[in-house]
């Protein structure tokens, strides 16, 4: 990274918080994996658990990460790979968790599904690399881009794992900061293979359509916020109408 570079440790902490809901909430969302009594029960709770992970837990950290560093020039991104890269992100915890639960339990299937979502999770965080316009040159540390790799998808597995074999709320959160650690430290991995090199103030193509500005990190924070703290509400009332149902 450039020496120019440094961090907004508000946003660092941010990105870190939003993380650690966001796997709290993917792990308990999880739960009505296994319990799902349709294909389609099976699927919505798949792809609820995938977003709360994959845009919650790991997209939305990693843009707040981003802007949480200071390149020593303006910077916009480029909005399509952006939202691009919070595709990936989804459809990447979306197709593990759905790996990982379909039929009974074993370690190759466990090892296949982390595989697969540690990949999408790298690309996603590679793409809204890519993203990044500023006057500069951009290369990356292949050593450090293959250890960060190597985080995701340890990562991942680690995530499925937990996501199939915790139901104590306790276990959960002890689960979700360690896991909010894991991903920070992948982003952040990944971020130090990012060197930025000035060009003389060459401007790329799409700068002025490009997202930006001093209050987006916080922005972004508050929105996954609430619409994180939203789904647990939802998933807790419908827990209470089953238990309800049950007596």
């Amino acid at each position: 990274m450039s020496a120019h570079q440094h961090y907004n440790l508000l946003l660092v902490l941010l990105s870190y918080v939003i993380s650690v809901l966001g796997s709290f909430t993917a792990l308990q969302l999880a739960v009505h994996i296994p319990l799902a009594r349709t294909p389609q029960q099976r699927m919505a709770a798949v792809l609820a658990a995938g977003a709360a992970m994959g845009v919650g837990a790991i997209w939305a950290m990693h843009f707040i990460a981003m802007l949480a560093c200071d390149m020593g020039m303006p910077v916009r991104y480029d909005p399509l790979l952006t939202a691009l890269s919070a595709v990936i992100g989804f459809a990447a915890c979306s197709l593990g968790l759905f790996i990982a639960s379909s039929g009974g339990f074993n370690w190759a299937k466990l090892a296949a599904a982390g595989i697969c979502m540690g990949l999408g999770v790298t690309g996603m965080h590679y793409l809204g690399m890519a993203a990044v316009l500023m006057a500069a040159y951009t290369s990356y540390d292949m050593n450090l881009v293959a250890t960060s790799m190597i985080i995701a998808i340890v990562a991942s597995i680690v995530a499925l794992w937990l996501a199939f074999n915790l139901r104590g709320r306790v276990q959960m959160v002890g689960s979700a900061l360690v896991m909010g650690l894991a991903v920070c430290g992948m982003h952040y991995t990944g971020m130090a293979a990012f060197n930025v090199d000035e060009n003389g103030g060459q401007v790329p193509t799409g700068v002025a359509g490009g997202v930006g500005g001093a209050n987006l990190g916080a922005t972004i924070f508050v929105v996954t916020l609430v619409l994180l703290v939203g789904a647990l509400i939802i998933h807790y009332k419908r827990q209470q109408r089953r238990a309800a149902i049950s007596i």
